[in-house]
């Protein structure tokens, strides 16, 4: 089995865009918002040079909410990659739950097992890359993604990022906070879990 860290995007690889309705930091909609937070690339190189696999975790609710196409989302993701790649810094996988309780676009409107705080992406990741979860970790930004973690068995990082701060309600309990990916990265290295 092997050991991974597990990333939420928006927040913590990268940059936050403004919500067309509400104006507050949320997930970038158009390809041409989407920037890596600083040392991001680095830290994902760091962390699998250590021995870990890197798997994305993220909601994306926007198409379920009827904001834009799953298309728009995709080219969202895809450059997501692009630039990360760009950096020398590759994933080992990305799994997106694009699903919303209470959205408008029936086919995704539903409530379901991925959508953090639920753990079914870590699940689902674990599966496919026969992940030691026990000893693997989720880092995020928001409550959802801590709660997520813990709820697979993972240890996990909560990345205090100014911009997310609407999303912690202070309530959730990780095992290490941090200022950023970089930051991340040092606890789970300190912590000395991966075999390279």
């Amino acid at each position: 089995m092997t050991v991974a860290v597990f990333l939420d995007r928006d927040g913590v690889i990268n940059d936050l865009a403004p919500d067309p309705a509400s104006g507050r930091p949320e997930s970038p909609l158009a390809p041409e918002q989407v920037a890596l937070l600083p040392g991001a690339g680095a830290a994902i190189r760091l962390v699998r040079e250590a021995g870990y696999l890197v798997v994305g975790i993220s909601n994306q609710p926007a198409a379920a909410k009827g904001t834009v196409s799953l298309e728009q989302l995709e080219r969202v993701q895809a450059r997501v990659l692009e630039l990360l790649a760009s950096e020398g810094a590759m994933l080992d996988g990305f799994h997106l739950c694009f699903h919303h309780p209470e959205g408008r676009v029936p086919e995704l409107s539903r409530p379901c097992d991925c959508r953090k705080p639920a753990p079914g992406l870590l699940l689902e990741a674990a599966r496919d890359l026969e992940i030691e979860l026990g000893s693997s970790w989720m880092v995020g930004d928001t409550d959802g993604d801590v709660a997520a973690g813990a709820a697979a068995g993972c240890r996990t990082v909560l990345i205090e990022n100014p911009a997310s701060a609407h999303k912690r309600s202070g309530m959730e309990r990780p095992d290490a906070f941090a200022a950023d990916l970089p930051a991340a990265a040092q606890v789970v290295l300190r912590a000395g879990d991966a075999v390279p």
